[in-house]
């Protein structure tokens, strides 16, 4: 039986991420991984069953590093606009730390392999959900659907996000994402949300 290699295996995940994000998914296959990270397909094969394993083990990996950053300091007893606020920040943080995770986590939320059944985080998933129940049990925002909560609070930060790391505006000048703006954008979100219960 061959001996696991921790650094080899860190090689693997982290060019498998690489690829992924410069590629895509269809661009990933065990030959070209094998290639990048300097060992056999043989080598990959004693840490992974397969592709299918191979990704789903680095989304739980970077999924776990995501919910770990979102809950630092995080109270999801807190108001609304004062989680939502730590929430940015967090997820700001993490991009920022990590945007090859980032972008991999993008190209994976956004595929059919996100509905695996090994793809789960439920303490994250409980506490965010438990700070909109709050919201609405305190009359912050009104009761709605989970894809309109976060395509509001949420789709508008990250797309803020997204130009600031293209460092380039809509109307093709330059842009930076700072605190001022951040700020601007969470009034407008709470304001929208509290004008919802009326």
């Amino acid at each position: 039986m061959r001996v696991r290699d921790e650094n080899k295996e860190k090689t693997i995940r982290k060019k498998a991420i690489e690829i992924i994000v410069s590629k895509g998914f269809d661009g990933l296959s065990m030959q070209k991984l094998a290639k990048a990270s300097g060992v056999s397909p043989a080598t990959i094969y004693i840490y992974y069953k397969n592709r299918e394993d191979l990704l789903n083990s680095l989304y739980i990996e970077v999924n776990e590093a995501f919910a770990a950053e979102a809950l630092k300091n995080f109270d999801p007893s807190a108001s609304l606009e004062k989680g939502l606020w730590q929430q940015w920040k967090n997820r700001l943080d993490f991009i920022l730390k990590h945007p090859l995770y980032f972008q991999f986590f993008e190209q994976f939320r956004n595929s059919p392999l996100v509905h695996h059944k090994d793809v789960t985080n439920h303490a994250f998933k409980e506490s965010m959900q438990l700070f909109v129940r709050n919201a609405i049990r305190k009359k912050e925002m009104a009761k709605m659907e989970p894809e309109l909560f976060w395509s509001l609070c949420y789709g508008s930060f990250y797309s803020l996000v997204k130009f600031h790391l293209q460092k380039r505006s809509m109307m093709n000048s330059s842009f930076e994402l700072t605190e001022k703006k951040m700020r601007t954008l969470l009034k407008m979100v709470i304001r929208a949300l509290k004008n919802e219960t009326n």
